[in-house]
């Protein structure tokens, strides 16, 4: 599922793209459960005056003040189409423009969701932070950790309490700050809780500037919106890299599952529960 890095390069891509000030001319839901709930004869004409991201959502705003809530989910990507190409079989949104381009999104396993809201933030109010912002500060991050007694990954899963994160992500910060995927969250020391917030800045900055991670060469892999493919694969230190020395002990990383999600860690360097 793209995490906070791919979701920001889509949304920097749009707007790379001139996608804001473009002026809806009709869009079709091919599959319409991504769609489910709108109209479309409520958006031709509409202009899109903004693209923004919250968490792991992209929010098209719209100059009648209501706005595009999108979710990419596990597979949802987008692409401006060729000259004279036809939408394919998993393009499930075609969106024309009155310059004549078109936007396709195209989703292989049908998870990702469109929906027509009248504020920006409808639905996303129990988001956490956004941890790349200037004020997601320690003080902050051990605010969202106080009082949880449940395991340190699925906490930080959990977009209540971070907005954004996933299981590569989760993974990475872990293993940078050293912390074992299992330690309970109330066990931390405050030692351990900066490493942690600083890790987790550290790994999302590094990912937004590779523009996200792809892994593999399939369809449903994560691609820009230009088609490339995200550089952060060469940077990851443990995640899917079972079996590989540990980069900073030697140590052959291991998998794991922790909160019914595949995990690798480190067992030296992130010893102890």
């Amino acid at each position: 599922m793209p995490e906070l890095p791919e979701v920001e390069t889509v949304v920097r891509d749009l707007r790379e793209h001139g996608l804001a000030k473009s002026v809806i001319r009709t869009i079709e839901f091919r599959w319409p459960r991504t769609g489910a709930g709108i109209d479309p004869v409520r958006l031709a004409g509409r202009t899109i005056t903004g693209i923004s991201r919250r968490g792991k959502y992209i929010i098209l705003s719209l100059d009648d003040g209501h706005y595009l809530q999108i979710h990419l989910r596990m597979t949802g990507k987008f692409r401006f189409a060729a000259q004279g190409e036809k939408a394919g079989k998993h393009d499930h949104v075609v969106m024309t423009l009155t310059d004549g381009r078109r936007l396709f999104f195209n989703d292989t396993r049908k998870f990702g969701r469109f929906k027509l809201v009248a504020s920006a933030a409808e639905g996303l109010g129990e988001l956490g932070p956004e941890p790349l912002d200037v004020g997601f500060t320690l003080d902050v991050f051990r605010a969202r950790l106080a009082g949880h007694r449940r395991m340190i990954k699925p906490l930080l899963l959990d977009q209540t309490v971070v907005a954004g994160l996933g299981n590569i992500y989760v993974d990475e910060a872990l293993w940078q700050a050293r912390i074992h995927p299992e330690r309970r969250a109330d066990s931390l020391k405050a030692a351990e809780i900066r490493r942690l917030h600083e890790a987790i800045r550290d790994v999302l900055g590094r990912a937004v500037e590779n523009c996200g991670t792809t892994l593999g060469t399939g369809e449903a892999n994560f691609y820009s919106v230009a088609g490339r493919r995200g550089r952060n694969a060469d940077a990851l230190n443990v995640f899917r890299r079972t079996g590989l020395p540990c980069p900073r002990c030697g140590r052959a990383i291991v998998r794991t599952v922790v909160g019914q999600r595949g995990t690798h860690y480190c067992p030296a360097c992130q010893a102890g529960q």
